[in-house]
């Protein structure tokens, strides 16, 4: 093994342009397409529940459309059918490339990737059927969790293989993360969907939310992190700032975060001092948070100008700034006195949103928009519907996120106050939800604009492979 270049140049040196021609990004190309398709059509699901909010007798009382089984159906098809699996296609974008050698094996991919859209349809047609272990993100039955398993398995076989055999003995940052996340989202999925079948009342509860909210702080948070630190130099074309500073955010991220997401359960049956290490912990997160988005803006330094036409880049840094107010957002959550008012309230959905689209798809829109030209070796088929696409994901997420933060409160406020019923507190958020309800046609025509693009750019691919290959397919 022998070093090209120091370990923060490696996304735009030399060496890892001429390498480029080795990749042939099968398994990528299958992971991201079906990711976008899942997304369009939970984003359908999304829309009809945030209806159901406003309309509650819109659909009648047929069974399979009510809200208990859309709503699973949405959270895991967003996490996983979408989310997870484009970070995956990523994944399998860019190891390869940071490595310097081709994946360890394509054909492991494809058959990770076929077990992947097997274990998501399964889930869609066990969830419409009601079949559910009522245990919050950890709804699929028993043996779509073995299949996941399984298939994590054989994406962290790959993955790890891949990184073993590597050119260069040094490792850029996204790697480390990559490798964080396949070890902390196995540690994290089986805590959540098997041992947590193995207790009871408290104890169970406890075991759930810290797998609810690891599954955002160890799945998706060091995934997103890995694609960040890899797309922001990229699509700026400008090293990272400090790979230390990248070294202290991940090992930080990796002691302080398994140990906040017992601040969910604040005011709770569980002991005083759980509740106040869970405070501890997460008011720690800060640190690891400062050291991410401070590399990042640094690295933006002198940079700034691009975002007018670099629309990867908007997706980026605006994924960067909603990182940063939801890890401002998660400890402000923990201190008791705040949580008090906004726990169990629309407030957490709005900052949950928040994290798994404002942040960590923006990341995965923006590393699907970059590759997706140089993948298919054409250019993107529009430009134009990319930058709407930002613009009606911005506006509609801001709507969502700001409605239900401002309306959480207003809820625990009234929560708070036993003079209040309760059904009066329900129907004090009609306008509320009728705000969430428009922000998500926004948000849904973002999604619908997105998905458009990325077909489009790969069925003209596909209906012209004669076609010689744009000037963009020349940059890595």
């Amino acid at each position: 093994m022998s070093t090209q270049s120091s370990v923060a140049e490696i996304p735009v040196s030399q060496a890892a342009k001429a390498s480029e021609g080795i990749h042939t990004d099968t398994t990528a190309k299958y992971f991201l397409i079906s990711a976008v398709a899942y997304f369009f059509i939970v984003g359908i699901i999304a829309l009809i529940i945030a209806a159901k909010f406003v309309w509650p007798q819109m659909l009648g009382t047929v069974s399979y459309l009510t809200y208990g089984r859309l709503r699973p159906l949405h959270v895991n098809g967003m996490l996983f059918g979408w989310l997870l699996a484009c970070d995956m296609g990523l994944i399998y974008y860019f190891v390869p490339r940071l490595c310097g050698v081709k994946l360890w094996s394509e054909k492991l991919g494809v058959a990770t990737a076929m077990l992947w859209n097997f274990i998501i349809l399964s889930a869609v047609v066990t969830l419409l059927l009601g079949l559910n272990q009522g245990l919050e993100y950890a709804e699929l039955v028993v043996p779509l969790d073995v299949l996941v398993v399984v298939a994590w398995v054989m994406f962290g076989a790959n993955i790890f293989m891949t990184i073993a055999t590597r050119k260069y003995q040094q490792m850029y940052v996204s790697l480390w993360y990559v490798m964080g996340t396949i070890l902390w989202t196995a540690f994290v999925y089986l805590t959540g969907n098997f041992a947590v079948l193995m207790a009871t009342g408290v104890n169970q509860a406890n075991l759930n939310w810290m797998y609810v909210h690891n599954a955002v702080g160890l799945i998706f948070t060091p995934a997103g992190l890995a694609i960040a630190y890899y797309f922001i130099p990229k699509s700026s074309n400008t090293p990272l700032y400090s790979h230390k500073l990248s070294m202290v955010g991940f090992w930080s991220l990796a002691f302080v975060y398994v140990w906040t997401g017992a601040h969910h359960m604040l005011h709770g049956p569980i002991s005083q001092w759980l509740q106040t290490i869970a405070i501890v912990f997460s008011v720690m997160l800060l640190v690891p948070v400062w050291a991410v988005v401070y590399n990042f803006f640094a690295t933006m330094k002198g940079q700034w100008h691009q975002l007018k036409d670099n629309v990867p880049l908007k997706f980026l840094m605006s994924g960067v700034v909603f990182y940063l107010l939801t890890c401002f957002q998660g400890p402000m959550h923990s201190l008791r006195a705040v949580n008090a008012i906004v726990s169990k309230t629309d407030w957490i959905p709005g900052h949950a949103h928040m994290a798994v689209l404002g942040a960590f798809s923006f990341f995965a829109i923006a590393g699907s928009l970059y590759i997706l030209p140089r993948m298919f070796k054409t250019a993107l088929y529009s430009d134009t519907l990319a930058n709407w696409s930002f613009w009606f994901f911005m506006i509609g997420g801001l709507g969502f996120f700001v409605t239900l933060w401002l309306g959480g409160f207003w809820q625990g406020w009234q929560w708070n106050n036993p003079a209040i019923p309760f059904i009066d507190t329900v129907v004090a958020l009609q306008p509320v939800w009728l705000v969430r309800f428009f922000s998500g046609i926004f948000m849904f025509i973002g999604i619908a604009l997105y998905a458009y693009n990325v077909m489009a750019t790969v069925l003209r691919v596909q209906s012209t492979p004669e076609a010689p290959p744009k000037a963009v397919a020349a940059t890595v």
